[in-house]
């Protein structure tokens, strides 16, 4: 599927799952190297730059993420190609890209084109298209810190068990994030380097803001990390204080438990002149004896602090 945009001299292709006769068309319309039209057909496992004569191709990939409403999280890895020439840029991903189909629309609307650099050259539309990437990222992670607020209130609720989940699946998102950006800032280094080389001297402003666009979403992404370690961490700590407490609690009644076994037992025995067993109220006695050693055993507790 081919989508064509222009903004005065500058055309935007977006190729989406290209065949052969699309990319053959983008060979003889751009003069894209045949070596680049070929890797355009099927996904790429890493990023890479390339500068050629007349354009510069990038491989980046993204992560996508979708929320549902049971609180689950969904997340893959998107690979978006860039082709950006002085009065082109081609896109090619192979999966429905949230961030360029809400670009395209920003794109046909005019709303950030009216900017007096925006129509130089293609370099500038790349500029706006990764400064939008960045954007929904860093919005993403803001959700993800949304989530984790509601999880420590959930924590000090005492529901510290449900959340050994939650986060769980919160720390895989954002692994994913890490993931899918570990190589973008080593890119864009590249493409800095051969956007000087290609571009005019005025863009190299934006070359370096692309980067400081990443950041942005690096700082996020840590930032955020530190926070859900910093909630695991307490989780887990309660976890084990609650533990904790269960065992001391079953300490406890298993000491208690055990001298009124062992009197129970003693007289229980089937042999003869057990002390107090055969008298009229031996009953009453063997049952106060034993409430007494409980009594006991408790202020013993109480005064260990152990209670």
């Amino acid at each position: 599927m081919v989508y064509t945009y222009r903004h005065r001299d500058i055309t935007w292709i977006d190729l989406e799952n290209p065949t052969q006769e699309e990319v053959r068309g983008i060979i003889e319309t751009y003069s894209v190297d045949p070596l680049v039209a070929n890797e355009l057909l099927t996904p790429t496992v890493r990023p890479h730059v390339d500068l050629y004569e007349n354009f510069i191709y990038l491989i980046l990939h993204f992560p996508s993420h979708h929320t549902h409403s049971d609180r689950s999280h969904k997340t893959n890895i998107q690979e978006v190609d860039f082709i950006i020439g002085q009065d082109f840029i081609i896109t090619t991903r192979y999966d429905n890209v949230d961030a360029l189909h809400e670009f395209s629309k920003i794109f046909e609307v005019n709303s950030i084109l009216d900017k007096s650099n925006m129509g130089e050259h293609a370099g500038f539309i790349f500029f706006y298209m990764m400064q939008h990437f960045y954007k929904i990222m860093v919005s993403r992670i803001d959700n993800v810190r949304t989530l984790l607020a509601d999880v420590e209130e959930e924590i000090f609720n005492g529901n510290e068990k449900n959340m050994v989940i939650e986060l769980s699946r919160l720390n895989r998102l954002l692994l994913t994030y890490k993931e899918s950006l570990i190589l973008h800032k080593a890119m864009l280094e590249s493409f800095e380097i051969a956007g000087r080389q290609f571009f005019p001297e005025s863009f190299r402003y934006y070359l370096r803001g692309i980067i400081g666009e990443y950041f942005k979403v690096h700082n996020a992404m840590g930032s955020t990390k530190d926070y859900l370690n910093e909630l695991r961490n307490t989780n887990d700590s309660l976890l084990t204080t609650k533990q904790n407490e269960i065992m001391k609690t079953l300490t406890i009644l298993s000491f208690v438990v055990f001298p009124l076994s062992l009197i129970a037992g003693i007289f229980g025995m089937n042999t003869d002149n057990i002390p107090l067993v055969g008298n009229p109220n031996d009953f009453a006695y063997i049952l106060l004896l034993m409430l007494s050693l409980t009594v006991l055993m408790f202020v013993f507790f109480r005064y260990r602090k152990w209670l």
